[in-house]
């Protein structure tokens, strides 16, 4: 796909919709007329016994409709030094047909050589048609941001281009409307549809206070919003410039064709060249030999052209780029589910990855008090906490800046919690340090996580346990990694080795190993590396922020719950765009079938090509043969090709 060097994405990808669809459109027009047109040359040449200068004359008309721009692609490709083109040789064919029947005892082929160009173009046609529907399963992605942002300026709303408008100004986004900029609720309560971003059909709640991304559409209430990045900067603009320049980085299987047609069309040039002029220095009558060996040699051309692998195999990985984009999942290129396909090995980071990231209140142990007072108790005294231990406490008891109670004398002590008067009772909250300081007996706690103890003047009064809780979805995206055969899962973590365990016995992950710094992520990685089957690869799964050291090393870096996040998409080259790791194994289906239906169409395409070339070395194939096994070829594979689109 073509890089758009201006930022009006949406409007690039219109212009190059309406190119595309007229392109296709004229092609098909052509088409018809020169069908109709040798229809009727045929139907002339059998009524009237016309001569050989005659029936030529009659049939470069509809050859000329339909091959002039094969002509003109192979005159170009000879001006620039290209000579070894499929147009090329479709063109060196098709005018050997035209011209063979004026040589001695040769039988006239115009016919077939205005079909041969005919069918040529049919598949052309197909191929665009294809193209067309890739290109329709990332437009969605290319109509994402809106032409024009209402933007408040000196008491008015005045709508603007997205990119005029500046950091730090409120925007006002209108329900069905599209979030123009990334930015941040200032008023209004609404949910988003971020199906565009995500691949999800759950739309997420927002109010005051929340991140809001552009390309989410508005559902209900108006909302403003600040906006916190530049146009060029925002996540749109990022997610854009992607999947634009997926195309710029080619899979394995794309460069082996691209050699591979520099390679093996000049060979079968001269082979044509050969089997022309070279058995026909053993004959009796030279010039009529060489009619019977130029008239096979022709059909060697058109059998040999590598339409059907130049074409298919790279829209087989658009396709599959773009099928995985309609499920909210960014591939940064070809090459990228070339080794996704063959990964063995994953690993993950934890928290943010395989779990939410975010503290919350998991059990409650009271002692002499019911679990609402101990947990009112607590929820007080981290009134002005900034730790996310304080949210996690008064997140649970909602009701705690609301219900009256009177809180004086907070005092933090560092590496021990804090100790406040709620009422007319020293309550103090910490760790074991704080029960210690103040001489409360606490005791141990069977659960996992981060144990909070609470005393009242003195006295123990229970614990509460906090935890980062499991995202839902982990299980089944441990399961179904298996089921696409990775062999081996590991998660690597800076958190403590009883979460760490707890963590991994609950998901089943091989192995695991906690407390370990960025550094310490590295080199642990390196040892999985060294470790691997040199076939597979191994792929890194985390929030791409603090992890990029890691990502970098991987051979295939996964940015998890990367929404908004930059870093994220600057530093992974596959981006799964919202936090569910569910979509790892989607992603890794994907890329096997894009693999498989590449490589059926490269064993089939030689396959076949092999067989036809043979016989037509021996006069057996025939010129509707070699047209089969050129044009025909390609319509099954670029038909195949569109199947990676389905995912």
């Amino acid at each position: 796909m073509p890089q758009c060097k201006c930022h009006c994405h949406c409007k690039c990808s219109s212009a190059s919709q309406q190119e595309h669809h007229s392109t296709v459109r004229d092609k098909l027009v052509q088409i018809i007329v020169c069908a109709l047109l040798l229809a009727a040359a045929i139907i002339v040449e059998r009524i009237y016994c016309l001569q050989m200068w005659q029936l030529l004359l009659i049939y470069i008309v509809p050859y000329l409709i339909v091959g002039h721009e094969t002509l003109k692609e192979a005159a170009e490709g000879i001006a620039h030094g290209e000579f070894f083109s499929e147009h090329f040789l479709m063109t060196i064919a098709t005018l050997g047909a035209l011209t063979i029947g004026f040589l001695p005892q040769g039988e006239p082929e115009f016919a077939e050589a205005v079909f041969v160009m005919l069918f040529f173009q049919v598949g052309e046609l197909f191929e665009g048609y294809a193209e067309g529907q890739s290109r329709k399963s990332i437009v969605h992605l290319m109509n994402i941001r809106p032409d024009t942002a209402n933007v408040e300026r000196e008491g008015e709303v005045v709508a603007v281009s997205p990119e005029q408008v500046q950091i730090g100004e409120v925007v006002v986004v209108r329900p069905g409307e599209r979030v123009p900029l990334d930015g941040i609720v200032v008023e209004g309560t609404s949910q988003l549809n971020t199906m565009a971003l995500t691949g999800e059909s759950l739309p997420r709640e927002v109010a005051v206070g929340d991140e809001v991304l552009s390309g989410c559409i508005n559902m209900q209430g108006l909302l403003r919003v600040r906006t916190t990045k530049a146009a060029a900067e925002s996540t749109v603009s990022k997610i854009l410039a992607l999947v634009e320049n997926a195309s710029e980085h080619k899979s394995k299987s794309e460069t082996f064709i691209s050699r591979f047609a520099r390679i093996y069309t000049p060979i079968v040039v001269f082979a044509a060249i050969a089997l022309a002029f070279i058995p026909p220095l053993f004959a009796t009558n030279y010039l009529d030999a060489m009619t019977i060996w130029l008239h096979r040699a022709l059909v060697f051309l058109i059998v040999s052209c590598p339409c059907a692998l130049v074409i298919s195999v790279p829209l087989t990985f658009f396709g599959g780029i773009g099928g995985a984009s309609r499920k909210g999942i960014l591939v940064k290129g070809a090459n990228f589910l070339d080794a996704l396909a063959k990964t063995e090995t994953v690993v993950f980071d934890k928290t943010g990855t395989l779990t939410h990231g975010h503290f919350a209140v998991t059990a409650i142990h009271p002692e002499q008090i019911d679990e609402q007072h101990l947990l009112h108790l607590a929820a007080h005294v981290e009134h002005y906490s900034t730790h996310p231990i304080g949210a996690a406490l008064r997140e649970a008891f909602p009701n705690e800046a609301t219900d009256g109670c009177l809180v004086s004398e907070a005092e933090e002590i560092a590496g021990h919690g804090i100790r406040a008067k709620v009422e007319d009772k020293i309550v103090s909250v910490g760790n074991t340090k704080m029960m210690e300081l103040v001489g409360a007996q606490w005791h141990e706690c069977h659960h996992c996580g981060t144990i909070i103890h609470v005393a009242i003047d003195g006295e123990y009064a229970g614990h509460i346990v906090i935890n980062d809780q499991l995202k839902p979805e982990s299980t089944k995206a441990i399961r179904q990694l298996r089921a696409t055969g990775v062999s081996k899962i590991v998660m690597l973590t800076g958190d403590r080795k009883d979460v760490a365990d707890n963590v991994a016995h609950e998901l089943g992950i091989d192995q695991w190993q906690s407390e370990l710094l960025p550094t310490d992520k590295v080199k642990y990685m390196e040892q999985l590396l060294a470790n691997k089957d040199r076939r597979g690869t191994l792929a890194f799964v985390g929030d791409g922020i603090n992890d990029a050291p890691v990502l970098a090393r991987a051979d295939i870096g996964i940015a998890m719950g990367a929404l908004g996040s930059d870093a994220a998409i600057e530093a992974a080259d596959i981006v799964l765009m919202d936090d569910n790791p569910a979509k790892l194994p989607t992603a890794i289906r994907i890329a096997k079938r894009t693999i498989n239906i590449a490589r059926q169409n490269v064993i089939g395409a030689i396959g076949i090509k092999i067989a036809v070339l043979i016989l037509a070395t021996f006069g057996i194939a025939s010129m509707t043969l070699a047209v089969f096994a050129d044009v025909g070829v390609t319509i099954l594979a670029v038909l195949n090709a569109t199947r990676a689109l389905k995912t």
